[in-house]
């Protein structure tokens, strides 16, 4: 057994290396196996983070995490809890105690990536090996079967563009296992262990995974291999009884993250999703998954259909062929969200299992069979070939033509029953897979979606995290004396996790989990414009200077180009070559209190603004009654004269009819008078079917997604700062579009002036990574204390030794009663129910223990 094991890690782990060979050879030349979409802007980032994290304690709660949030829930749907991420943490972690690393940054996950990706594949092979065998029986047909599973192109896919996604790849034949292990020895602990690890690994892909078990169980039910095994009712029990214990076992990372999941927002998908698309060319060109020649022909060999377990391979791998091309079943998949074909990889799985198992029928296959299933094979390579719209660039030199006939002849040859013959058709289908899939690499991943472009200098380049930013941000925190709370708003283009790459605390983040109240106080509450519309990303205060105060922003960097449109109140402190850095005169402080209290409800139907000047006067609480009325602004948009600019404007509907054209408003001369900004609102849409657009007012830009867009935010009503100006030009490109509601709002910052000039209040504050420390006295007796930390489920407080909730202050931020006099305030985060979860998972795991061996000890007697 143990000779068996070893044989089938070193063969998992050549083939694995073969598998990978041209980015092996990319990274020797400096190019690196990371998507340079989310790739760059999320995986590598996110590892370089959490690993920092990791490395001085911090395993729930960051402060430079966007705003501030909670990692352990937030960041569970990537690597949080992943166990591919844990142990190469563990293995890095040593290699910098070692000597053998010194940094750990984004560069440094990339240059990496392959390597994870070496064992990672090594480990899918050998758990698949394992699991085939356990059904077919033969070692050499199982190992076969597991390489066509691990080298599908799904994996190359996942891993390059969504390194955790391939992740599932691991625990799916683990879980077959179990389940077989339940259905023919009525042993449960396989299948605990599988599902507790598929849930505890990632929410999401143990969504996916179990629905395939499902399914997988079902087929097994219709079709019974062995006459001894468990009736179906006792089956049914013991698989319910381990799935409850499962997720008792994985509660303590399933729970947090799931709740993290439930806070997102996100608008629902209203667009409709066709049943079917047969636009996929799963035969030559499909970026998804490729059907291997051998499983086509291995299909239309009736005689292997007498092989029941090859029947249930074929047919499940039938019924994913047909929901593979159905939106619908992609919706499904992706939790009846907008559809997203990343559940191929089962097809791959039954698809090993069926060529491991008709592997093992060739030895009673007949020469009719083999040249009958030829010709239906080769009629339909034939026929897809002379669509005219098939795309064969993608895989040059027919190189997928010139496999079928290799593989025909030597399926053929085979069929002599000849061992040679047979050995090399084995070694045909490897050879075919490992070819395949470095023809993946090289033409689809590489050249087709350009990760030959991710690149060290690139990488290192000031597109992503250059030089001379870097020596900016260092002199930031110079000039700043080494407050760990300062917020610096800074993003190098669209990538929102610039702060997490390039170590700061900024006011941006790209996350597909995010906290709902961050979302509701940018979209909702204050208007936010973060300068690119997105459900997964917030950014920038949308240089309101109020806003930028509040939430302890002290500085401000930006490109030159863009310098005009700088915050009120941020002066020049440090330039470069290609950036300016400007410092905010109006920083409030990062504590503050407060005893006027205005309630949301009572600002329900105020400007923005108002909102802003509430929150700068006293605190906001989304409960409970105000005790001052609150502030009134003035819309001065009557006053105001309107123009339009290559366009027509009339009943709320706006037709660009130039290249770029809108609306001017010419703000009346009064309003001039003063210094400060205007805040102009409106309402608008585009009437388009589909259309991405830039709005441009003054010299602010910012970009729309289209209608059918699955990132857009549904959000139409927005506020736009801009300096005073005598005219304020609303531009759009050529089209048709809904614009209502418009309002004009001047801001002079007498509010933010004032509440700048007051003396800070007299606290002592530590934070060490989940607990906040603030000594306090309230001399002023004041009745609430407000932190610019997002609020969320998980904040545990304590004020002079008594438990008291926190509460949503500010529409998205913390703050709680405080005494009069002194306060001894402790703040204390844990993720949303971790403490319940893990008794949970302590009491399920010795139930799982004890339900194992007391079904190993029923079958022993």
């Amino acid at each position: 057994m143990k000779k068996t094991i070893c044989l089938f890690f070193i063969s998992s782990f050549v083939i694995s290396v073969i598998a990978h060979f041209f980015f092996l050879i990319e990274w020797a030349h400096g190019r690196y196996m990371t998507g340079n979409g989310d790739g760059l802007a999320q995986m590598v980032i996110f590892k370089s983070f959490l690993y920092d994290q990791y490395k001085n304690g911090n395993f729930f709660y960051a402060y430079s995490f966007g705003l501030g949030g909670g990692i352990y829930s937030q960041l569970g749907y990537y690597f949080t809890t992943s166990f591919v991420f844990i142990a190469s943490f563990a293995a890095v972690f040593v290699m910098e105690l070692l000597h053998m690393t010194n940094n750990t940054d984004a560069l440094f996950w990339a240059q990496a990536a392959v390597f994870i990706s070496v064992i990672k594949l090594t480990l899918v092979i050998f758990i698949a090996s394992y699991a085939f065998h356990m059904l077919v029986k033969q070692k050499l047909a199982a190992f076969t079967g597991a390489v066509l599973y691990g080298t599908s192109v799904i994996y190359f896919r996942h891993t390059v563009f969504w390194e955790f996604f391939s992740d599932a790849m691991l625990w799916l034949p683990l879980l077959v296992a179990g389940a077989e292990k339940i259905i023919r020895d009525r042993r449960p602990g396989l299948f605990i262990t599988a599902c507790s690890v598929t849930l505890f690994n990632n929410f999401y892909f143990a969504y996916i995974n179990l629905i395939f078990i499902a399914i997988y169980v079902i087929f097994r039910w219709l079709v019974q291999l062995d006459e001894h095994e468990e009736a179906r009712w006792k089956q049914f029990r013991m698989f319910a009884v381990s799935c409850l214990i499962s997720f008792g076992i994985s509660a303590v990372s399933f729970v947090p993250a799931v709740y993290g999941f439930l806070n997102n927002l996100r608008p629902p998908y209203d667009q409709a999703v066709p049943l079917y698309d047969l636009t996929d060319n799963i035969l030559f060109s499909s970026r998804i998954i490729l059907l291997p020649a051998v499983f086509l022909l291995f299909l239309f060999v009736l005689s292997f259909y007498r092989n029941k377990t090859f029947r249930v391979f074929a047919a499940i791998s039938m019924v994913l062929i047909i929901l593979h091309y159905s939106p619908l079943a992609a919706s499904a998949f992706n939790g009846f969200s907008a559809p997203q074909n990343r559940f191929e990889y089962l097809l791959a799985f039954t698809i090993g299992g069926a060529v491991a198992v008709g592997i093992t029928e060739l030895k009673r296959i007949r020469l009719k069979e083999i040249f009958c299933s030829s010709v239906i094979v080769l009629c339909i390579y034939i026929a897809t070939v002379w669509k005219k719209d098939l795309d064969l660039s993608l895989l040059k030199n027919w190189s997928i033509l010139a496999l079928l006939m290799l593989t025909i002849a030597v399926f053929a040859a085979a069929g002599l029953k000849y061992k040679r013959w047979h050995l090399l058709f084995h070694g045909c289908i490897l050879a075919s897979s490992v070819v395949i899939a470095n023809t993946y690499e090289k033409y689809v991943l590489s050249e087709g979606s350009d990760i030959q472009s991710v690149t060290k200098s690139y990488l290192t380049s000031n597109e992503y995290n250059g030089k001379e930013q870097r020596e900016l941000l260092e002199n930031i925190k110079k000039d700043d004396g080494g407050d760990p709370y300062t917020r610096i708003d800074w993003m190098n283009g669209v990538r929102n996790n610039t702060p997490m790459l390039q170590r700061f605390n900024g006011f941006s983040a790209y996350s597909s989990i995010l906290n709902k109240d961050l979302l509701l106080f940018y979209w909702k509450d204050l208007q936010i414009d973060m300068g690119r519309e997105s459900v997964s990303r917030y950014a920038t205060m949308g240089d309101r200077a109020n806003l930028y105060s509040l939430l302890y922003g002290k500085y401000y960097m930006t490109e030159k180009e863009n310098a005009p449109d700088v915050p009120y109140g941020f002066e020049k402190m440090d330039e470069s070559e290609h950036y300016d850095v400007y410092k905010n005169k109006y920083t409030l402080p990062f504590i503050r209190t407060a005893d006027t209290v205005f309630s949301e409800k009572d600002l329900a139907d105020s400007s923005v603004l108002a909102r802003e000047h509430a929150m700068l006067e006293g605190i906001v609480l989304d409960n409970g009654k105000g005790n001052t009325e609150p502030p009134q602004e003035r819309n001065i948009i009557k006053e105001a004269k309107l123009k339009t600019k290559g366009a027509s404007y009339e009943n709320g509907v706006l037709k660009v009819t130039e290249k770029k054209g809108g609306i001017d408003l010419i703000p009346p001369q009064s309003s001039l008078a003063d210094e400060g900004d205007y805040y102009v609102g409106f309402y608008l849409k585009s009437l388009a079917k589909d259309q991405f657009f830039n709005l441009q007012v003054n010299d602010y830009v910012t970009s729309r997604k289209s209608n059918q867009s699955i990132y857009k935010t549904g959000v139409y009503d927005l506020t736009i700062r801009v300096k005073k100006a005598k005219k304020i030009a609303i531009r759009l490109p050529k089209g048709t579009y809904q614009l209502e509601h418009l309002t004009l709002y001047e801001e002079d910052y007498q509010t933010l002036k004032k509440e700048a000039a007051k003396k800070a209040p007299d606290a002592e504050m530590t934070w060490q990574q989940n607990k906040l420390t603030i000594s306090y006295n309230n001399q002023n007796g004041d009745r609430y204390m407000m932190l610019p930390i997002p609020f969320e489920k998980g904040w545990e407080l304590t004020v002079n030794g008594k438990k008291q909730p926190v509460q949503k202050a500010n529409y998205s931020f913390i703050g709680f009663s405080i005494d009069k006099g002194d306060n001894d305030i402790q703040l204390v985060y844990y993720p949303p129910y971790f403490k319940e979860s893990l008794a949970v998972t302590i009491i399920a795991l010795a139930a799982g223990i004890w339900y194992s061996r007391r079904r190993r000890k029923k079958l022993g007697s």
